[in-house]
């Protein structure tokens, strides 16, 4: 198949924006939950009532400040309520959000500012704000930075007090589904970070492609913790598809807190990244090898993927369901009760999740429903559902919501999600044709409807042999093993394909512990006998996927791992390439030398 359009299963008037959703929960449903903070004793609920008037109290905050239509207002925040309250806030002054990680350098924060021409930045922590202070001279446009830390959400519902409702209800219904809700700008894995100018029907006619087709996981019994970076399109997307559905909304500042967040605050559904769901199998298993019990990991992970695979082939057997039965009392009750014990589903983007992981999880009754988009497509261009779900792919495409392939078989996405435009960039409009957008992605549809990523078009490496290889389908196995944290595949006219791996400064202390050995330094490590033949194995299985000619012929491992902070890795965790090998060129020539 080559191309395939699925109808619209949603209705969205041209007058509408994301302000409404708020409104319209409170008018319909004023009792309900819509968020839960932190507090005191436990888990606070935020019903619909008083989240629309701390939105609207901060809203009129900002009208008073000066805030005019239009202008933009930049986040920098780790993920939790005030990130929400703040973004909402905003479109109700009928102004646009621009998001900053918060782990970004002082440069890329002046870059985005200045692209962006935003007139106040709202920042975490006074850290944040002496860092946006000393960029102020270079950024003509910015008038105010306020600190959450410092009590912005109050000084703003004081500033805001001479402003009435009707001057916010008209701020707010000046928007539409066109308007620009908020500019998120490319990790930057080549180049200058790009504004994508994402509409508030973008985000609605998603949110509500979501309700439609996950009605037993998005729902108003239903609740989530979002833990990934509010910045980023998907966990943004995440946000507002909760309030639409009316799900109880939470959020984990860090990924340290995110055992002892799930276990207390329960949800049903999870939206995450592949290395997530990897950390979670890794530290399971690790810890059953150190108790003892590896051996009954190991078999129970075997009957867990067995059983999974079975439910695509006319069903488990008599023998299978009863070693599940077993493994389920003995293995996979325990890792549902460390996630709460109260998941139906989750969802897996940003990168490919393996078919050995998603059924492990679908086979301990933790299925992992992977999708595919890009920030350009405000996230989900495809997903797989509980109900059609065909592990290794990236499922169908949402309603309202086409994909093809061209003609070298990039995938390419017309519908709801897709951007109108790059901010500041009319030269980059070639990535938009006749409305089709050009992902960048390579990919195959089968007849079925189901879309699989094969990899990254600028990312093929042809050896001097005229072989093409596309190094994630390696990548994306040799990250799967617990030691290892990052890796590169190289090769790009080589007589051979080779790789860099970095190793996971977490789990490398257990394994040592597991495997009798003493502790080692990751430096120590990375030249330790025992450590490269466990390596090896791994990249043993990795060539198990592809033909010998793809295969790699030797790696080297770094004593030092690849980071956001180290400059190798954008904050969602992709790997920048060009910068890894300009900074390890010696590394790579050494392999063929």
């Amino acid at each position: 198949m080559r191309e395939i359009s699925v109808p619209a299963s949603y209705e969205l008037g041209p007058q509408e924006n994301l302000t409404d959703v708020i409104v319209d929960n409170a008018m319909r449903r004023p009792n309900l939950t819509v968020l839960s903070r932190p507090g005191s004793g436990g888990w606070e609920e935020i019903n619909s009532t008083r989240f629309l008037a701390e939105v609207s109290a901060v809203a009129k905050g900002l009208v008073a400040s000066g805030v005019q239509p239009g202008e933009r207002i930049a986040l920098l925040s780790k993920t939790r309520y005030e990130w929400t309250l703040f973004d909402f806030a905003i479109w109700f002054a009928g102004a646009v959000t621009v998001p900053i990680y918060e782990t970004s350098s002082a440069e890329q924060v002046r870059w985005i500012l200045s692209d962006s021409a935003a007139v106040a930045v709202i920042v975490e922590t006074s850290v944040h704000e002496a860092m946006v202070t000393g960029l102020k001279p270079d950024l003509p446009s910015l008038q105010k930075i306020l600190t959450m830390d410092g009590g912005a959400v109050a000084d703003l519902g004081s500033a805001g007090t001479t402003v009435d409702d009707a001057q916010l209800e008209q701020r707010r219904r000046q928007l539409t589904a066109d308007s620009v809700a908020t500019l998120i700008y490319t990790s930057g894995t080549t180049g200058r970070p790009k504004g994508c100018e994402l509409t508030h029907g973008n985000f609605l006619g998603l949110a509500r492609s979501a309700t439609s087709l996950f009605p037993e996981l998005v729902n108003e019994e239903a609740s989530t913790l979002l833990f990934l970076p509010l910045a980023h399109v998907f966990a943004r997307y995440v946000q507002i598809l909760s309030l639409v559905a009316g799900s109880t909304l939470a959020h984990s500042p860090t990924v340290t807190n995110l055992l002892s967040d799930l276990a207390s605050f329960k949800p049903t559904y999870l939206l995450a990244v592949p290395r997530v769901f990897e950390k979670i199998y890794n530290s399971a298993e690790a810890k059953a090898q150190a108790g003892g019990k590896g051996a009954i990991f190991t078999r129970a992970a075997e009957t867990a993927v067995a059983y999974s695979r079975a439910q695509d082939d006319g069903g488990p057997g008599l023998s299978l369901k009863l070693k599940h039965a077993l493994f389920d009392r003995l293995v996979y009750s325990k890792l549902r009760a460390a996630t709460g014990g109260k998941l139906n589903g989750s969802v897996s983007g940003g990168a490919p999740l393996g078919s050995r992981l998603g059924h492990f999880f679908r086979g301990i009754g933790m299925p992992v429903l992977e999708g595919w988009g890009l920030t350009e497509t405000t996230a989900p261009a495809t997903v797989n559902t509980l109900t059609a779900n065909k592990i290794g792919t990236v499922g169908r495409p949402l309603p309202g919501t086409a994909i093809r392939l061209s003609p070298d078989d990039e995938l390419q996405v017309k519908g709801i999600g897709v951007l109108c435009g790059y901010h500041n960039n009319p030269g980059d409009a070639q990535a938009l044709e006749d409305g089709w957008f050009s992902t960048g992605d390579l990919g195959s549809i089968d007849d079925d409807g189901f879309v699989s990523i094969t990899g990254r078009k600028k990312e093929i490496l042809i050896t001097s042999g005229g072989k093409n290889v596309v190094p994630a389908v390696l990548e994306d196995h040799l990250r799967a093993h617990p030691l290892i944290s990052q890796c590169i595949v190289v090769g790009d006219q080589k007589p051979f394909i080779g790789c860099l791996i970095t190793l996971d400064a977490e789990m490398l202390p257990t394994w040592l512990s597991n495997h009798g050995k003493q502790a080692l330094t990751v430096e120590q490590a990375a030249a330790d006998p025992e450590v490269k033949a466990e390596l090896q194995k791994a990249v043993d299985t990795a060539n198990a996927q592809v033909s010998k000619a793809e295969s790699i012929r030797k790696f080297e491992v770094l004593p030092t791992d690849f980071t956001e902070a180290s400059g190798h890795l954008t904050p969602k965790m992709s790997l920048k390439r060009t910068v890894v090998m300009k900074d390890f060129a010696t590394q790579v020539e050494s392999l063929y030398s």
